[in-house]
């Protein structure tokens, strides 16, 4: 599935240089600024056909950036950067031809209402603004109709499409005051629908294995890669989520959960339908059947599970110990 690879947490106050210091909280402009043009992880030993498959896992990536005053009880804020499978409907405000603002998106979301979350309700988000405590639904920061107390405690910045985050954004956010960081593999990509069709073969319709092997790949250049910046960042406390495990095992074991499909998405054919063609008829009756909504992202129901599986109780503990 689409996946997404940088989370970050961040706290008012942190260590630099050895002592006690109280950096600076972000701004709009400075988190906007972070949401440039990706930088994409390169193999140097890896490079031709292999390495533009590595190229394509890193390009799908998120961050998210959580705000707590150090006497803080509870997490406050939760903001959110990324591509579409983190769009809480921001796309809506743009140009884009990749939009979901429209049935059959959000035939499941509270109101039936299509929001530009591409899914049939509630997406990651949402589900990750749930788990930290802040909100059950992150809104799109783009939204005109925005109080600042809704920026304040958490919007996403996600946008379908070509933006994304940079490759300096740890080093950004650390220079901002994020001192706790989480970075999130690659998800199982070749397992998504439209991958199945395109790489695993229109009948067998298998996993397409040389992308999920480009995300292992992916993942493990990460764990070398987050101990240099942890020695790198004076207070940074870095830590690896794997969404590649949880994922995979769903896919792989879907039954305990009650779903039945895993090789289709919910609306059309289930194959190669995403966005505009969604809205050809025929959407499955029952969206929690299906791990997919559409040929690319996770319905509601797969995607709690998957936001549960990697945010589980022991990573956030090493994240937030």
């Amino acid at each position: 599935m689409a996946n997404y690879s940088i989370l970050s947490r961040e706290e008012s106050t942190g260590a630099t240089a050895g002592r006690a210091m109280k950096p600076k909280s972000p701004t709009a402009t400075d988190l906007l600024e972070i949401h440039g043009h990706r930088g994409i992880l390169r193999s140097s030993e890896n490079r031709g056909t292999h390495s533009v498959f590595v190229q394509l896992v890193a390009a799908v990536s998120f961050l998210l950036i959580i705000n707590i005053p150090a006497d803080a009880a509870a997490v406050p804020a939760v903001f959110i950067f990324g591509d579409s499978l983190v769009d809480t409907g921001n796309n809506n405000y743009i140009v884009s031809v990749a939009k979901s603002d429209f049935p059959p998106y959000g035939r499941d979301f509270p109101g039936g209402t299509a929001t530009g979350r591409f899914g049939n309700g509630r997406i990651l988000p949402d589900f990750i603004g749930e788990i930290f405590g802040v909100k059950n639904l992150l809104p799109p920061y783009k939204d005109p109709t925005l109080q600042m107390q809704d920026l304040l405690t958490g919007v996403s910045f996600g946008s379908a499409g070509p933006e994304s985050v940079r490759r300096n954004a740890p080093q950004k956010l650390h220079g901002l005051g994020a001192r706790r960081i989480g970075v999130v593999g690659a998800a199982p990509i070749g397992c998504v629908p439209l991958q199945r069709i395109l790489g695993g073969g229109l009948l067998e319709r298998h996993c397409n294995e040389e992308l999920n092997e480009a995300a292992k790949l992916f993942n493990s250049k990460l764990s070398p890669a987050i101990s240099t910046l942890n020695q790198q960042l004076p207070g940074a406390k870095i830590v690896y989520f794997d969404i590649f495990t949880p994922a995979l095992s769903l896919i792989q074991n879907p039954a305990p959960y009650g779903i039945v499909e895993v090789t289709r998405g919910c609306c059309g054919t289930g194959t190669i339908e995403l966005g505009i063609l969604c809205v050809v008829p025929g959407t499955c009756p029952d969206a929690t059947k299906y791990l997919f909504w559409d040929s690319v992202h996770p319905g509601e129901k797969a995607s709690r599970i998957i936001s549960d599986g990697t945010f589980d109780s022991a990573s956030l503990s090493t994240l937030l110990g």
